[in-house]
C-alpha cells in the first residue's frame, strides 16, 4: 500500500491541474463570479483587479484529500485485482518533472502579490448560473 502512495500523489496533483469543473455563479451582493475546482470550488475570479484570484485553503485541501482518496483506491484495486503497478523509472522521472512543473506554477501564481488567500469563502452564492467540465487549456464560456 505505502509504495501506491506516491503514484497516487502524482495523479492527484495532475489531475488537479489539468481536468477540473468551473461554476459561473452570482453572489449575495456580488457581479458575475468564476469559480473552479473539483467537487468544492477552490479558486474564484478576484474582485479587486483584474487577473487576480481568491484562493480558499479549506476547500482547496478537502478537495486534494477526495482525490488522493480516489486515485489511492483506484490504484489499489488496480493492483489487487487486475496487475501490479509498476512504473518504469525513465516514466516516474517524467511523471515527477511534470508534477514539480505543475506545482512550481501554481506556487509561483498563489503567490503574487494581487492573489486574495482565505482560509475559507467568505461570501455566499445567491444563484448557480451556469456550470461544466473542462481542461484548463481550455477557454471558459461565460453565459
Amino acid at each position: 500500500m505505502k509504495h501506491l502512495l506516491i503514484p497516487s500523489v502524482q495523479l492527484t496533483i495532475i489531475v488537479m491541474a489539468t481536468f477540473t469543473k468551473w461554476w459561473l455563479v452570482l453572489p449575495v451582493d456580488g457581479g458575475n463570479t468564476s469559480m473552479s475546482g473539483f467537487p468544492f470550488p477552490f479558486i474564484a475570479d478576484g474582485w479587486h483587479t483584474s487577473l487576480s484570484y481568491q484562493i480558499f485553503i479549506i476547500e482547496f485541501l478537502a478537495d486534494f484529500l477526495i482525490h488522493l482518496s480516489l486515485w489511492t483506491l483506484i490504484l489499489f484495486l488496480i493492483n489487487k485485482y487486475l496487475f501490479t503497478v509498476k512504473i518504469p523509472k525513465v516514466l516516474n522521472t517524467i511523471i515527477w518533472g511534470l508534477v514539480i512543473i505543475i506545482s512550481g506554477l501554481a506556487i509561483f501564481i498563489a503567490a503574487m502579490p494581487d492573489q486574495v488567500i482565505k482560509l475559507k469563502r467568505d461570501w455566499e452564492i445567491q444563484t448557480l448560473l451556469n456550470s461544466g467540465y473542462h481542461f484548463n487549456w481550455q477557454e471558459q464560456q461565460r453565459q
